[in-house]
């Protein structure tokens, strides 16, 4: 698997050093910050929801003939996940991570500040709407993992914003707003 050409990487990734975890803390601290922060870069853009962490082309650049160690590979993961970005699939193994395209408390006032733009105060909407709807295009929620958009919802339903109704399938469970 390789890097689609039209996403862009940062000029730190040509850097040699990036490819090796650094021993000194704040540099390190720094390095992961920008490991983070590339990962979810790339998922987010591309619309990728899993990491498989064999699969991901990013712990390699043949350009410059460096590449991370699973050891490291394992560093910067647990790091991401450290930070809110990602969970594991596989807790036992580690080899799988859904990628947090946005924190669930993110993503619920995403929903929110959708639906009051848009006029959806004490109206009903479909999962399926939210997600995959007209009104949502280049939303931060257009396309996301349907769990991680329930547990915003469900955030909402818990601050009073919202009700969630279940419907004959899962993306035509309603939701009302308030």
């Amino acid at each position: 698997m390789s890097i689609p050409a039209n996403f862009e990487l940062p000029d730190f990734y040509y850097f040699p050093p990036f490819f090796t975890i650094q021993p000194v803390l704040s540099t390190r601290e720094k390095q992961l910050g920008q490991w983070r922060e590339l990962v979810l870069k790339y998922h987010t853009d591309l619309k990728i929801k899993t990491l498989v962490l064999h699969e991901c082309p990013l712990w390699k650049n043949p350009s410059i003939k460096r590449e991370l160690t699973q050891e490291e590979i394992q560093t910067v993961m647990l790091d991401f996940v450290k930070s809110g970005h990602g969970e594991w699939e596989d807790p036992q193994v580690r080899t799988r991570c859904r990628i947090l395209w946005r924190r669930p408390e993110q993503l619920a006032s995403d929903v929110y500040e959708w639906a009051v733009a848009n006029g959806y105060i004490n109206s009903v909407c479909t999962v399926y709407e939210l997600h995959s709807g007209e009104d949502v295009n280049g939303m931060s929620f257009q396309g996301a993992d349907e769990e991680l958009l329930r547990r915003a919802l469900g955030i909402l339903e818990d601050q009073g914003k919202c009700t969630i109704f279940q419907g004959e399938t899962s993306s035509e469970d309603g939701i009302k707003f308030f």
